[in-house]
């Protein structure tokens, strides 16, 4: 522990957000640079706790008081050492990740917590600019082939733990190029593109075999994977949207969010021009208030909207972690994210009856009314009903699990009573020598959960093929309730 009065001394802080009338006319991350004696003196807060509760806040079980106290003591290279023993990704979990290891923070009991993901992330960052971020190839072959289906952060994870562990590892993607939602679902003033492109190169380098392009199922026969490779992990995530079948469903202009976000990346991709289904100059609906639907709000923003509304059917959360979840829980409470910052408007404890139409069959309303939670249940606050004009509706209300691809079927694995695909204590599904990690076993559920579960199922999978294993792999329970 560096500086035992740390978090005496020295408030939270985090790096500034650029304006934003400056950060509406790009696409780049949002936040300025923050100086390295800024970030230490952020580290020094960390008590050096007799029991780390961030450690346990963590899916991943980052060693957290290690690395801030080496980056206090401006030792970075054990920094990322240290990092990387625990997690592949950094930058994207430093970037994406909600940090329930500061809720979890024993200083987050009267304080505010350490900066324990701004740490994260300025290690990662800091060791790719001084070049410490190398390929890591196996030292023996083992001869064994492995398919992994999905190019999300769990198919990332469990391919690069895998190849390292000396298998031939190759991930089929079936969008024109590798990374799932990190690529088409997360927008680029969240994660620019090129962390995503390196680490890629890394693990090509490594000897990772990526075909993008394939829907497996389809274009690749399940009998072609269990054929050809000694074991399968399926990594293809959550991606069933969960719909809203109301009256008017059927009119032009309302969206499914995943139907709308990919155009996004792809004009920073250079794929187009400009996206076709663009809010330019649209009153847009979010019906979603989640992480998903501020995506789609600061990208609506981006694409010039005229005016942006987001409805979310719960009660604003109060400005202080509820009663109901105190620490060191995941904390109920009102939270601001940058794209909520840069305009729109909020709507709380409201409910969607009816989509109303024009003559052309196109979306020109939103039939609304305020509800109020009754013993658990949503009732209609009388005498609230109110119509909302609108160009665009954007559905932003999660996933129900994975979609049901001819893969599953041929596969013949069983699901859970959440449709999930289901799996055992070491990642196995019912068909022998097929896995499952990450959201399409475990249901929609957080990034570092997500790559915490690929490296567990690839030392299940190291282990089934080898007999024993070295991988190390976080605690895991596959039967965990969503994060």
């Amino acid at each position: 522990m560096g500086d035992v009065q740390g978090f005496l001394k020295h408030d939270r802080a985090l790096p500034t957000r650029r304006p934003v009338p400056v950060r509406l006319r790009d696409w780049k991350e949002v936040y300025e640079p923050f100086p390295d004696e800024a970030l230490q003196t952020q580290a020094s807060r960390c008590m050096d706790c007799g029991i780390p509760f961030c450690n346990q806040g963590c899916p991943l079980g980052n060693l957290i008081p290690d690395w801030n106290d080496l980056v206090y003591r401006d030792r970075w290279r054990e920094a990322i050492d240290r990092l990387h023993a625990t997690n592949n990704f950094p930058e994207f979990t430093g970037r994406l990740c909600p940090a329930p290891c500061e809720a979890a923070c024993v200083l987050g009991i009267n304080q505010d917590a350490v900066t324990i993901k701004q740490v994260e992330v300025s290690i990662i960052d800091h060791a790719w600019e001084q070049g410490w971020v190398t390929p890591v190839r196996a030292t023996v072959q083992t001869g064994k082939k492995v398919a992994v289906v999905g190019s999300g952060p769990a198919g990332l994870a469990a391919a690069q733990q895998l190849t390292r562990a000396g298998h031939e590892v190759t991930v089929f993607e079936r969008a024109d190029r590798i990374g799932g939602l990190l690529r088409y679902g997360i927008p680029e003033f969240k994660m620019e593109k090129r962390h995503l492109d390196r680490r890629i190169a890394q693990m090509q380098a490594e000897g990772t075999v990526f075909r993008a392009g394939v829907d497996v199922g389809t274009d690749l026969t399940a009998a072609d994977l269990q054929r050809d490779f000694d074991a399968v992990v399926l990594a293809g995530g959550a991606t069933q949207a969960r719909d809203l079948p109301i009256p008017g469903r059927e009119l032009d202009g309302i969206l499914q969010a995943m139907d709308y976000l990919p155009d996004a990346n792809r004009v920073q991709e250079g794929d187009l021009l400009s996206a076709k289904l663009s809010a330019r100059g649209r009153r847009v609906v979010i019906i979603g208030g989640g992480d998903t639907g501020a995506d789609c709000l600061g990208t609506a923003h981006r694409e010039g909207a005229e005016v942006v509304y987001q409805l979310e059917i719960m009660p604003r959360p109060p400005e202080a972690r509820a009663d109901s979840t105190p620490w060191p829980t995941w904390p109920l409470m009102f939270r601001t994210s940058s794209a909520h910052e840069e305009g729109g408007e909020r709507l709380f404890s409201v409910n969607t009856e009816a989509f109303l139409g024009d003559d052309d069959g196109r979306v020109r309303a939103l039939r609304l009314h305020q509800v109020e939670l009754v013993d658990g249940r949503f009732e209609k606050v009388e005498g609230t009903d109110t119509e909302l004009e609108v160009d665009l509706v954007l559905l932003a209300m999660g996933f129900t699990g994975p979609e049901k691809t001819p893969l599953l079927d041929d596969l013949g694995v069983d699901l859970d009573g959440r449709s999930n695909v289901a799996r055992d204590d070491t990642w196995a599904t019912n068909v022998p020598g097929v896995f499952v990690a990450g959201d399409m076993g475990r249901g929609q559920s957080l990034i570092v959960w997500a790559i915490a579960e690929g490296r567990a199922a690839a030392a299940a999978v190291d282990r089934h093929l080898m007999g024993e294993t070295l991988l190390p792999a976080p605690v895991v329970p596959t039967d965990r309730p969503l994060a």
